[in-house]
Parts: C-alpha cells; structure tokens; sequence
C-alpha cells in the first residue's frame, strides 16, 4: 500500500517521461539519468507512454511499408 502511495507522489513532467520512454527504445541511457527518472517518474506514466509510443511506431513501420511497395 505504501508503493501505491509513493507511485502516486511522484509527478514528473510529460517531456521527462516522454524522453525516459525514447531514451529507452533507444536503448542508451546514463545510469544516473535511469536512478533520476526512477525517483521522479511515475511508473503508470511511464508504461502508458511507452505502450503509445510501441504503437505509433509500428503504425508508422506499417504505413511505410505500404507507401514503398504501394
């Protein structure tokens, strides 16, 4: 029950949880910037923007796909 609390204490801004979700499709990222994000962003943001971001990308990979062989 504590974590819950915790989770929801924590407010970083859209553009910090955005660019920990790129940062991490990316696949590079500073130890210290990855402890940052982990005491500032809230763990529910996290994963709902990276599930968009999952999706817009292969969207984008679709319609790609389809404008080269189309």
């Amino acid at each position: 029950m504590n974590d819950a609390k915790q989770a929801s204490a924590r407010s970083g801004s859209f553009l910090q949880t955005l660019s920990a979700v790129l940062w991490s499709f990316f696949g590079v990222r500073k130890g210290r910037d990855h402890d940052r994000d982990m005491a500032s962003l809230n763990p529910v943001h996290v994963i709902i923007t990276g599930v968009l971001a999952g999706a817009l990308f292969v969207v984008s990979l679709v319609v790609l796909v389809r404008f080269i062989l189309g």
